[in-house]
């Protein structure tokens, strides 16, 4: 509530081992959420299958409530994760190690937008 009294967006990043029904109490008060979709530490590691489960639960607790919240996914995405990923809700991608370990940063992005549209539809 003090967050939102100075006109800031308020979100919460959750770990893979913590569960939706920490966040039941402030789902209203949100404005985006953060799924690790790997432990946190380290770049490149590799996508938590379960975190699928995770986004659509989360998709779904949100439009249950009313909210416009926006839910991001960090860990693991990259172009075999990222049409998954999308159609199971998630709005916002973090996708360090499949841009920045590639030799062209354009290309990566561009083709990422695309599998990410294709999980959309």
């Amino acid at each position: 509530q003090v967050i939102k009294r100075f006109n800031v967006k308020a979100g919460v990043a959750l770990n893979p081992a913590t569960p939706l029904s920490s966040i039941e109490y402030i789902i209203d008060m949100l404005d985006f959420v953060l799924i690790m979709s790997v432990n946190p530490g380290f770049g490149g590691q590799q996508f938590i299958n379960s975190s699928l489960k995770k986004i659509t639960a989360l998709s779904n607790m949100l439009s249950d409530a009313g909210s416009n919240a926006i839910i991001q996914v960090d860990g693991g995405v990259n172009s075999q994760t990222m049409e998954a990923v999308a159609r199971a809700g998630a709005h916002c991608f973090v996708a360090g190690s499949a841009i920045f370990k590639t030799p062209d940063y354009k290309t990566a992005i561009n083709g990422l937008r695309t599998l990410s549209d294709k999980g959309k539809i």
